[in-house]
């Protein structure tokens, strides 16, 4: 079955076309739509087997976006399907499923409506979600699409981890908690991971560090989100490239009152001027950290030993609350991609029983691997995720079903 993976975003579209046989699929193509809606827009097209396609023009809005994707895909020199009624579904990452949803479902109107009831939560995703459901019933009219949620993995997660010591009116009214998010990738690394390190997923305690420019951990516990680090909204938990996570409130609201800085101002700074970006002074980017450290600057140095830190203190963290460790898995863009990272967020943690295999982590980039001792009590794994692939395997399963 010839699925279609969307992740639309708020001026971009990345995709990739899947032939799914049950639970494994092939890769057929993949691409990238980005500067929607401003004045030159860009398309890459990078189908297997064949020459990278690239187009440059307007393009101003996502359906137009989509229209330029599907032409790319059946182009006779650059395309990788004969004709558009090959493609069966069309599935979709969603970011924000609130409590509505807890598995992955096919859409339907009030699907739409429960999607666009969560704007006020995740205002800069679903709007974007949604209108990637919205364009493929203009030009793919009647084909099924399937919504997979970025929250869902995380609704396992017990009330104790997921509430939040405010008033419970606001639970009740607004329903504020922790909702977590990079659940896609956390279920995938952890079965993945368990797999390549011998355990039984459905009998084991994991730590799965989703490490980009956004990041999170995850206690994994029996194959189930026990608990998460990011929160009501993706700035909370880990450090990240521009995002401070987590923050003593009261400091943010003295810097507002000092500043006379509105919400907005102070929204946009924990989420766009904090993190590694705001205390390095250099970049949100860990390979310009990596450089700046090693040429000595006092405030790289301090932004990159805070960011491998604060990866350790979770991992403690969550091997307290699920009572042991058997696993640590690392993944995202720094997390598969830095060694040096992973090194140093293991060092110190030998009195769990993990002892790191320095030599088997060296220049390991872009693979999965075991990274401890083979006489390591608590095993360290890396594992590539393949976000869209999970979101190709549940379209497939639901529209199979239907």
């Amino acid at each position: 079955m010839i699925i279609l993976v969307l992740n639309c975003g708020s001026s971009s579209i990345k995709y990739q076309v899947i032939d799914m046989q049950g639970q494994t699929g092939t890769l057929l193509a993949k691409g990238l739509v980005e500067r929607i809606g401003l004045k030159e827009g860009d398309l890459t097209h990078k189908p297997v087997g064949k020459e990278k396609f690239e187009l440059h023009r307007p393009i101003p809005d996502h359906t137009t976006g989509i229209s330029l994707v599907l032409d790319a895909l059946t182009d006779p020199s650059h395309g990788v399907i004969r004709s558009l009624d090959e493609v069966k579904a069309v599935g979709h990452r969603v970011a924000h499923g609130g409590e509505y949803f807890p598995e992955s479902v096919v859409v339907t109107d009030e699907v739409k409506e429960k999607i666009r009831s969560l704007f006020a939560i995740a205002p800069l995703h679903n709007p974007a979600n949604l209108e990637g459901v919205l364009s493929i019933e203009r030009v793919l009219p009647g084909v099924e699409q399937v919504c997979v949620f970025d929250t869902s993995f995380h609704q396992t997660i017990p009330a104790l981890n997921y509430m939040y010591a405010l008033p419970y009116e606001y639970y009740e009214k607004y329903r504020v908690r922790k909702y977590g998010f990079h659940g896609t990738s956390h279920k995938y690394v952890a079965r993945a991971g368990a797999e390549l390190a011998g355990l039984d997923p459905a009998k084991s305690k994991i730590v799965t560090c989703h490490i980009g420019n956004g990041a999170s951990a995850t206690a994994v516990l029996d194959g189930r989100s026990f608990d998460t680090s990011m929160g009501f909204s993706p700035v909370d938990g880990l450090m990240m490239g521009t995002r401070c996570g987590e923050v003593d409130p009261s400091a943010v609201t003295y810097i507002g009152e000092k500043e006379g800085m509105d919400y907005d101002r102070l929204n946009a700074m924990m989420n766009k001027r904090s993190g590694v970006e705001g205390v390095s002074g250099v970049s949100s980017d860990m390979r310009d950290i990596d450089r700046a450290y090693e040429e000595g600057n006092p405030r790289a140095v301090l932004a990159r030993d805070m960011y491998f830190s604060r990866i350790r203190q979770y991992i403690g963290r969550y091997a307290a609350e699920m009572g042991g460790l058997d696993l640590v898995v690392f993944t995202g863009g720094v997390g598969e991609n830095s060694p040096e990272m992973r090194e140093q967020v293991c060092a110190g943690l030998e009195f769990m029983g993990l002892r790191f295999d320095a030599e088997a982590n060296h220049g390991v980039r872009g693979r999965d691997k075991i990274l401890s001792a083979p006489d390591s009590r608590v095993r360290v794994a890396v594992v590539c995720t393949d976000e869209e692939l999970m979101i190709a395997a549940d379209t497939y399963r639901l529209v199979s079903r239907k």
